[in-house]
């Protein structure tokens, strides 16, 4: 139940902000944010397929994929979506380009939601969309396990805390990942069919998600100024929510 905001050619200082949280069993194993020697890119990893959920390289383009909730299970020996991050930064295709490669193969996958960005253009793809892909104007976009802009309540409430942030033109990363980490839950977010615990279900409505067997692994906030300067901070969480680690790093496109 990852969810995240992208704020696209709309802040006076940023080309791209992007505020998410990745949530996963905590009993899957995954490494912090860091450079990858091979390929040169800066992303978490997991350590069960190897492939990354957000990622960045060194001139900016950057990544993030999640996964569509429905009720189809995994497809038997489908490649992992994380691979889709590192293949999309490690290759010189344009973000639109590469988009509508990956859509000629997508039913390959699970179900996925895939948004790739590079200096010009930023666009958007799932393989349970009608329209698989879509290149994507300047404007502030929200997304979780459904289609892009899904009206979740969480997403919501996340997209204007997001929007009246937005307006500040020194927007603070601290100010980004407080609002992450909004745990209220709400009454009115229901997954239909999905035979959830009640107390799994009702967790699962908060942007940031607190239980014993999922949750919140990590927030990022990824910044990409129109003079090229990237700056990304991850900030990890344990099973009870606390933090356990913080890690930032800048440098120019």
């Amino acid at each position: 139940m990852c969810l995240l905001v992208l704020a696209w050619n709309v802040h006076p200082r940023y080309r791209v902000v992007l505020a998410a949280n990745r949530d996963e069993f905590h009993e899957r194993p995954a490494a912090a944010m860091d450079w990858w020697q091979q390929p040169h890119i800066l992303a978490g990893r997991d350590l069960q397929a190897g492939g990354a959920w957000l990622g960045v390289d060194e001139q900016g383009k950057f990544g993030v994929v999640t996964n569509y909730r429905d009720l189809q299970p995994p497809k038997p020996g489908a490649p992992s979506r994380g691979l889709l991050i590192p293949r999309f930064l490690a290759g010189d295709e344009g973000a639109t380009v590469h988009a509508a490669r990956i859509a000629t193969e997508a039913e390959q996958y699970s179900g996925f939601n895939l948004l790739v960005g590079d200096r010009a253009r930023l666009a958007y793809l799932s393989n349970r969309a009608t329209e698989r892909v879509r290149e994507l104007a300047p404007g502030v976009f929200g997304l979780s396990n459904h289609l892009l802009d899904t009206p979740w309540p969480k997403l919501v409430r996340t997209r204007r805390r997001f929007e009246r942030l937005l307006g500040d033109e020194r927007i603070s990363t601290d100010d980004l990942l407080a609002m992450l980490t909004d745990r209220e839950t709400s009454p009115d977010f229901d997954l239909p069919d999905a035979e959830l615990p009640p107390d799994l279900e009702r967790a699962l409505s908060a942007p940031f998600i607190v239980h014993e067997r999922y949750g919140t692994r990590c927030s990022t906030i990824l910044g990409i100024g129109h003079d090229g300067r990237v700056a990304v901070t991850e900030q990890r969480y344990d099973a009870g929510g606390h933090i356990i680690g913080r890690a930032s790093f800048e440098f120019q496109a």
